[in-house]
């Protein structure tokens, strides 16, 4: 028993002191979780088709409303031609998520072997969901928009005031958006969007509604409460966003920095 506690101490030692060897055991523990969370999924998944289909409903309904109000078909925009977005797009399914803590996370039956890596976007067809964490080859775990040290640049949408996104930990269908310059006229149902400055994801992309405004007292500036379009207690099928230009963008910026 001796033996086992100071073997079991020496290998956390070592773990922590490197960061090969932690990650070799992350991407171990990703493995083996997402194999148990799957065939979990499976049967939850089963029991919950007919909300699926449902949805699934409703966001082909917006396809098509789309496509019969363009007038020559001829004239619709590829994916990658529209604005803002120079993402390839990945499918993939949520097998586990959690938002029961202040680190909440996602895992994903989709990994390496796709081509996900870390700090890749997450979305569905509401909104934002999260940013990758890390893989294994089957599967990725994400760092939940309801996780503590989630961030994201955000906008009002129909100001482009900026501001940072994340959350307070205290409840699952809002998050904060901070340093808002009181300036910016701010209505409690404006819409709340991803903003430009970021390389995760597309400018544009929906988060929520304001449902409430605060100022703060320190620095004077605005902290909305925002209402998300997504529930992240019941997610599905979600969209990997791969970004054509994040390595080139990071590489200069760490470039920049290091001189």
């Amino acid at each position: 028993m001796l033996f086992l506690l100071l073997l079991g101490i020496s290998l956390f030692l070592t773990i922590q002191s490197h960061s090969y060897h932690r990650s070799k055991i992350i991407n171990s523990a990703n493995f083996l979780s997402g194999g148990v969370y799957e065939k979990v999924n499976n049967v939850s998944e089963y029991l919950n088709l007919k909300s699926q289909n449902e949805i699934l409903a409703q966001e082909n309904a917006k396809l098509r409303s789309l496509l019969f109000n363009v007038k020559d078909t001829a004239l619709i925009p590829k994916l990658d031609s529209i604005k803002g977005l120079h993402s390839d797009v990945l499918v993939s399914k949520v097998i586990h998520n959690s938002y029961d803590s202040h680190e909440n996370y996602l895992t994903l039956n989709t990994g390496s072997l796709q081509g996900v890596k870390p700090d890749m976007g997450v979305i569905n067809s509401l909104g934002v969901v999260g940013i990758i964490d890390n893989t294994s080859p089957k599967y990725a775990t994400v760092i939940s928009v309801l996780n503590i040290n989630f961030r994201l640049n955000a906008k009002v949408k129909k100001s482009n005031h900026f501001g940072s996104l994340g959350w307070n930990g205290k409840n699952t269908g809002f998050v904060q958006l901070t340093d808002i310059p009181r300036l910016a006229t701010i209505r409690k149902g404006d819409t709340i969007v991803t903003g430009g400055q970021s390389v995760i994801f597309p400018e544009n992309i929906n988060i929520g509604t304001v449902y409430k405004i605060y100022t703060d007292d320190k620095t004077h500036y605005y902290t909305l409460d925002v209402k998300l379009f997504n529930d992240m207690t019941n997610l599905g099928h979600v969209y990997i966003l791969k970004s054509k230009d994040q390595e080139e963008i990071t590489n200069l910026e760490n470039k920049k920095k290091n001189e």
